[in-house]
């Protein structure tokens, strides 16, 4: 462990706005900086950071914390290593106690795998410059080929593996790296035949990835042979400290400028982004010839929510990634084209152009994606209906990822006037793709038709009555009326007699402080996952604000999914005949049910959680075994659960009758 004074000295030192404005965009807002929260997604700043506190609080999400912890999130990694480095961020040393034998392996392991890359690059870059082999075909490839500077190389920690099968295996393990590391972070491959270690990046040129704080945490290697048998680049496995679905190339060297030009550029390949850098423009990243992740997008959108794409001239390479761009609409960004003429790519076309007139071009020639999409299909499918059909279901999918409603709204327009298609006609599939893979309004009004049909199928002579919950009901029937009066009804209110006096309450308002404050969570854990979505929706709409249905039945969790329609579609109270409504016999109205309904449900699940734990208890009294001690803590429980049990029955009485 990391001594208190040590502790004491990097909080003192750690200036949470430079910190955290390494991983988001912050922007001032009074006293306070503000930014789209990095630990959920939203479209509207709820991300505050208090530099007079040295705290950040997200009021979307609820998470909050200080500059440490902040990097231990964001870096997935231990409090103490997140103090680490803030630490050397600041040049403290660290002094550290005594670890668990547990967090020393992992630290260790962690800290050997980046120690290990650390070397590895530094071998690359020096075997590279030094060696007669690394200048001859590697720095005469950087050099020549792509005409790199020497500081441009240096910049990237470009380098060469020796075309020698073991040797950079055989120089990591001379100087002491052990081989599970060289395994486990991909550098070396292992035969079966006799355990021997040899080089996966052999003979290949060398651009080592880095994390967003700067570490690398893997490579990319690309042969310089024209043999077709031999794949083109060879990139490190994943492992503890790489995920290449959360690394963009680049973005550690980019992101300042991303930050300061509040926009990206997206390109394909580590010569693309390098490039360009070297021409002056240095907003420039790179999913390292990929699929774009959804990670990496929300990554990107820490920095800015506006991305320009690059695409050169090759058609085919077009089309197979237009689709991958869906996903950056559909988390809220606005995505813009940039077609460069035939045969350039971003490499040739940075090279052969000055800074000035790269920039001018990417402003003179971009334009919507949306817009540049409908028009490239629309070129291919000229003449052919048929086609033409499967175009405009495309754009439809396009459209239909996009959050905001305005902004679909105006796309819809667009798309109507550049397919000569009724707008309506466009509007119409939008709305049924947003309905069945999405979710907002739609969905809702979706769910509200197949209930109605359901209550309509239902209707037969005289009143049918579903089992309601009484003294007995098990858990799992309990936990269930809880939360169908909290999906059904959660926003309403109903009249509760206190004294003389009628008290409105809210309905998830005393769900959630009758339990709260009883520190009660239900059995069923699917439940309890209802129950927090709908609390977090609650906690940001306000009371009295209906939680949107899709919430729910889009939840990430198919079992809430699935439980959440089994409840919101279902009647579980009952259904009245039109005989009953003729002859005039009262039926109780939505509010009438809840103020009876509620109480009754949450004190009867109250008071099984008491008869738990008295039988709990109960049966530690049976144990031959127990102290003194013990026996008198017990018997004291005891009696308290049972003084409250007491209570409850006679509030059950009441509310029965």
């Amino acid at each position: 462990m990391i001594d208190r004074e040590t502790v004491d000295r990097i909080y003192a030192a750690a200036n949470i706005v430079d910190i955290i404005g390494e991983y988001v965009t912050l922007k001032r807002k009074g006293v306070n900086y503000v930014a789209c929260c990095p630990f959920h997604n939203e479209k509207t700043p709820s991300f505050v950071v208090s530099p007079s506190k040295g705290l950040y609080k997200c009021f979307g999400c609820g998470k909050g914390g200080n500059a440490v912890t902040f990097v231990m999130d964001q870096e997935a990694t231990t409090y103490a290593e997140a103090l680490k480095m803030v630490a050397k961020r600041y040049g403290i040393e660290v002094k550290e106690e005594a670890l668990t034998e547990e967090e020393v392996r992992r630290n260790d392991d962690r800290e050997s795998m980046f120690a290990l890359n650390g070397w590895a690059a530094e071998y690359f870059a020096n075997y590279l410059h030094r060696e007669t082999e690394g200048q001859s075909v590697g720095l005469a490839y950087f050099r020549q080929k792509r005409g790199m500077t020497d500081a441009t190389i240096r910049k990237f920690g470009l380098g060469f593996c020796p075309a020698k099968g073991d040797r950079m295996s055989k120089d990591a393990l001379a100087a002491g790296y052990k081989q599970e590391f060289l395994v486990s972070t991909g550098l070396s491959l292992q035969r079966e035949s006799d355990g021997s270690l040899y080089d996966r990046f052999r003979d290949r040129v060398i651009f080592p990835v880095h994390n967003i704080s700067g570490r690398i945490v893997a490579f990319g290697g690309r042969t310089l042979r024209t043999d077709k048998q031999v794949a083109k680049y060879q990139n490190s496995p994943e492992s503890e400290i790489y995920s290449k679905k959360r690394e963009l190339y680049g973005l550690y060297f980019a992101k300042k400028a991303i930050q300061q030009q509040d926009f990206a550029i997206m390109v394909e390949g580590y010569t693309d982004v390098i490039s360009m850098h070297q021409a002056g423009v240095e907003n420039v990243v790179s999913s390292s010839g990929t699929s774009l992740t959804t990670e990496q997008i929300r990554l990107l959108n820490r920095f800015t929510k506006n991305i320009t794409v690059i695409y050169d001239g090759d058609s085919a390479g077009i089309h197979a990634s237009l689709r991958g761009i869906d996903m950056i609409l559909k988390e809220g960004m606005n995505v813009r084209v940039v077609l460069l003429p035939e045969p350039e790519d971003p490499d040739s076309f940075a090279r052969s152009h000055t800074a000035s007139e790269l920039q001018e071009y990417i402003r003179a020639n971009e334009q919507d994606f949306l817009e540049f999409k409908a028009k490239l299909l629309l070129q291919d499918a000229e003449g052919d209906p048929i086609r033409k059909a499967a175009l405009i279901a495309d754009m439809v999918q396009s459209v239909s990822v996009i959050p905001d409603p305005i902004q679909r709204s105006v796309y819809i327009k667009e798309c109507a006037r550049i397919m000569d298609i009724d707008e309506q006609i466009l509007i119409s599939e939008v709305a049924r793709k947003r309905m069945t893979t999405s979710g907002d309004r739609e969905t809702d009004e979706f769910l509200r038709r197949q209930t109605t049909l359901r209550q309509r199928e239902a209707q037969q002579p005289g009143v049918e009555f579903v089992k309601q919950v009484e003294a007995g009901s098990s858990f799992e029937t309990l936990e269930r009326e809880i939360v169908k009066y909290l999906l059904k009804y959660g926003h309403c209110s109903f009249d509760f007699k206190e004294g003389r006096t009628m008290v409105a309450c809210n309905v998830a308002e005393v769900i959630f402080s009758e339990l709260s404050d009883d520190n009660i969570a239900f059995r069923n854990p699917v439940y309890n996952k209802i129950m927090a979505a709908y609390r977090e929706q609650w906690a940001q709409l306000g009371t009295g604000v209906e939680v949107p249905a899709h919430v729910f039945l889009n939840h990430i969790d198919p079992e809430v999914c699935n439980m959440s329609v089994d409840i919101l579609t279902s009647d579980d109270n009952y259904v009245a005949s039109e005989l009953w409504r003729r002859k005039e016999i009262h039926i109780d109205t939505d509010a009438e049910m809840l103020a009876v309904g509620v109480p009754k449900a949450v004190t009867l699940y109250k008071s099984k959680v008491i008869e738990a734990l008295i039988k709990e208890l109960q049966g530690r009294l049976g144990d031959e075994n127990i102290s003194d001690e013990e026996m008198r803590d017990v018997v004291q429980r005891l009696t308290a659960y049972n003084q409250v049990k007491v209570t409850i029955a006679n509030k059950i009485q009441r509310l029965i009758l």
